[in-house]
């Protein structure tokens, strides 16, 4: 693996050159960083045939990653962090020429990139059904870039039939121009009991199967604050509530509520768990909870599922898809008292766990990153055919 923009032109040309912006790996830990790596490191396992481009501002990253981004066949370049309209209409561009790309993938937004095809996956358009979670420049600025890219790409792909949906719906894009490519999970990574668990709790004073667990940003959409106040209407002698996520917009209310309702020694908020940790608190959790308003997927119900833990859910939007009718409890998330009645059952039944459990994990071992990656490949041959 090349890095730090040093790539140059291999001399036995491979079948297709395709660049992939990968500059949220910078970033934050969230659904669509996790997307990329999981995704193309089957990619590319796959397709010895191409010549991928990584672009993001640490190459370095990506050697600590997987193994398969130090492929010969991998080559990262570093595009620096910044300003990201000099990065749609600059980098990526003259990255494109450079490298000779075939294709460019990019995510949510089109790169203006010459002559080369353009993929594009768009996770969810919630900023447009759900705009009151996202900030008003933020729902501007994506009604005007998401919509030109749905509408401008050679391909698009999404992460679920609810997302391709509504991108047909509210963009007019023809639904066979609109691939699914579901989210998978590591299901041994996740369903594994590892030598390390009893550290893990350890490290954050845990004890297994004596905790409820969430996992999300810190913000209005994820919900943790109805969250908090279910959790508030439950009996006092219930496991403490973890909440594992980094603060994000509006993440104040969820504070305020463990404040007002008195649960600062009930619920704990962690915000720095490594992502290496995360199995480890899935597995060892009572119940795992997740009463998003609005998801494009929602891994980290597949997540908790792969894990073997009971698993309480919104009915809402892709949730209730990915989920299954079976692979979790589903409650409308604006109503605290069902959430706190879905918890105490979700506690108490153990008939209803041991279900929970099995339609769980069943169902979380449909989704995979390695049937994911065979579509995409797929695409990209079609998409320069």
């Amino acid at each position: 693996m090349a890095l730090f923009g040093d790539a140059t032109a291999p001399t036995g040309r491979t079948s297709l050159r395709v660049g992939v912006d990968f500059h949220l790996v910078d970033g934050k830990f969230q659904g669509s960083r996790t997307h990329i790596l999981e995704l193309f490191s089957r990619v590319i396992a796959i397709s010895p045939d191409i010549e991928f481009f990584l672009f993001l501002d640490r190459p370095e990253l990506l050697l600590n990653l997987s193994r398969v981004f130090q492929q010969s066949n991998v080559q990262a370049i570093r595009m620096p962090a910044g300003n990201p309209l000099k990065r749609l209409y600059w980098d990526l561009g003259r990255f494109s020429a450079r490298y000779d790309l075939n294709i460019m993938h990019t995510q949510y937004v089109l790169p203006h990139v010459g002559r080369c095809k353009r993929a594009v996956t768009i996770h969810d358009v919630l900023f447009e059904t759900h705009p009151q979670f996202f900030t008003m420049l933020f729902s501007a600025r994506s009604r005007l870039f998401v919509r030109h890219a749905a509408r401008n790409a050679d391909h698009v792909f999404t992460v679920s039939e609810f997302s391709r949906a509504e991108l047909c719906r509210l963009y007019g894009v023809k639904k066979d121009r609109i691939s699914i490519a579901y989210n998978g999970v590591d299901y041994d990574r996740f369903a594994t009991v590892a030598d390390d668990d009893n550290a893990v709790l350890a490290k954050w004073g845990l004890k297994a199967n004596q905790y409820l667990l969430s996992v999300g940003r810190l913000e209005p959409r994820k919900n943790q604050e109805s969250l908090v106040l279910a959790y508030g209407l439950i009996e006092a002698n219930v496991p403490p509530l973890i909440l594992v996520g980094q603060r994000d917009y509006g993440f104040n209310n969820v504070f305020a509520a463990i404040r007002e309702l008195g649960l600062t020694e009930r619920v704990r908020v962690l915000e720095n768990v490594d992502d290496r940790e995360l199995p480890a608190l899935y597995r060892h959790a009572s119940v795992f909870a997740y009463p998003s308003f609005a998801e494009g997927f929602g891994m980290p119900v597949l997540e908790a599922m792969a894990a073997g833990t009971p698993v309480v859910t919104s009915n809402t939007t892709a949730i209730s898809e990915i989920a299954g009718p079976e692979g979790a409890i589903l409650v409308n998330p604006a109503d605290v008292e069902e959430i706190a009645a879905a918890l105490d059952t979700a506690l108490s039944d153990q008939m209803l766990r041991t279900r929970l459990i099995a339609a769980g994990r069943e169902r979380a071992q449909s989704f995979t990153w390695e049937k994911a990656a065979k579509i995409v490949r797929q695409h990209y041959f079609e998409i320069v055919r």
